[in-house]
Parts: structure tokens; sequence; C-alpha cells
């Protein structure tokens, strides 16, 4: 494995990698620190994943509708129908599953996710400025929204750039602030109501997401809870 590539340790930790490359990220993660952090930080949000993430239940007449239907092909002896039948069902299941509005832990893990996934590799960034009127036009016409962009100046908060991220199930902006040697992800999308502030914390990192304004705010760093609470006062502004 050359490299520290998110990708590729996120294949190893799910064993999609081939016995060759297998070997590699195993020799390579031994050698690199940064990779095998990201790996720990993985495995460790798998787990919490695995015992915490919310599980959701067919509703009831699910399953007597699955029986009338199976009841109906056998009557009418056509295998095919059943199939059909079936196919139908499950894709109305899945369906239905995928349309469950996100649950805030498993939304903040996945927040914290892309946070660790930006701090490897040379990804941090799209467009690298202290500058708030260098960002803001950026995000024009990337963005389906025209996202708030403030340089904080002489907040001990530093703006450092912005880039394009996706979380979700769709394209956010994502602002990097620098507190200290921390760096802060301000992930920011379209919101239909205001919503008071949340905190929550995985693996060693804080999470705070407020909507405010017509637009959700998400911010994810290691810095001190307190810090990331002062930076949320200050957006807020």
């Amino acid at each position: 494995m050359a490299g520290c590539s998110p990708q590729e340790i996120e294949a190893y930790l799910d064993g999609e990698l081939d016995a060759s490359r297998t070997v590699a990220a195993a020799a390579h993660l031994e050698t690199c620190e940064s990779c095998s952090s990201l790996y720990r930080n993985l495995m460790g949000l798998r787990e919490e994943i695995r015992t915490d993430a919310p599980y959701y239940s067919a509703p009831p007449e699910l399953e007597g509708r699955i029986r009338a239907a199976l009841g109906s092909t056998e009557r009418s002896g056509n295998p095919w129908k059943w199939w059909a039948i079936a196919a139908s069902v499950a894709f109305a299941a899945l369906l239905l599953w995928t349309l469950q509005p996100r649950q805030p832990d498993v939304l903040a893990r996945e927040v914290v996710s892309s946070h660790v996934r930006s701090l490897m590799g040379d990804h941090l960034m799209d467009v690298p400025s202290t500058d708030q009127h260098t960002v803001k036009p950026w995000f024009t016409g990337k963005l389906d929204f025209a996202p708030p962009v403030n340089a904080l100046a002489g907040s001990g908060f530093t703006l450092l750039g912005g880039r394009l991220d996706y979380l979700n199930g769709r394209s956010v902006a994502a602002l990097v602030y620098q507190r200290r040697q921390h760096m802060v992800n301000v992930f920011i999308w379209p919101a239909d109501s205001d919503r008071a502030a949340q905190e929550q914390t995985f693996s060693g990192y804080h999470v705070l997401h407020w909507s405010k304004g017509g637009m959700t705010y998400w911010l994810v760093s290691d810095v001190a809870a307190g810090d990331l609470r002062e930076l949320a006062e200050l957006l807020k502004r």
C-alpha cells in the first residue's frame, strides 16, 4: 500500500482486498502512524455502530401482506408470479428502510468518519484561503445553496478554507477552521426548521449540531468540548 489512502484502509478493514494487497496493507499499517490511527478510529466507529445504531423493524402489517400474496400465488400455481411478488415486497421494504430519517447518532458517526477521512491525504480543502470572500464564491455553482462563510477574525479560530463533502445523502459545504493545533470541520446544508444545539462524543471526537436560519450546522473536532461550543456561538451570530 503506497501512501495513505482512506479508501484502501476501509477496504482492508472490511476484508475486501485480495491476498497480496492485504499483506501490503498490514505491513504499511505497521510503519505509518497516520494510517494506523485512521484504522483504529474506523474500527472504533464500526464497533459503536454495531452496538448502538438503531435498527428498524418492519411494520406489523407487512407480514400479513406477504402471507396474503404468497397464498394467492400458491392457488394460481404460477411460480414466476411468486418471484415477481417477492421481488416487489423486498424492494418496498428496502425503500421503506432507506427513506427512514437518519437518526442523530448514525449521522453523528457519519460526520466523525468524514472528519477523520478529511485529515488523511490531501483532501482537507478544495479552496485553501483565510479570506471568506474567496471561500464563499468558490461554492457558487457547486451546491444548490449558498453556505454562510465567516472568517471569525480575532476569535482564536482561523478559517483555513473549504471543500465539498457528502453527508446525509446530499452534497454539503465543509468549512475548515483551526484552533491551535486542532482542525475543526463545519458541515453546512439546508434545514427545514430551527433546532436547538445538541452535543455528542464518539471515539474521542466532539460533535455539536444545530439548525438556524434555514441551515443546519455540524461541527466536529478533537478540540476541547468548550472550544467547540465557543465556535458554535461565534457561528450563530
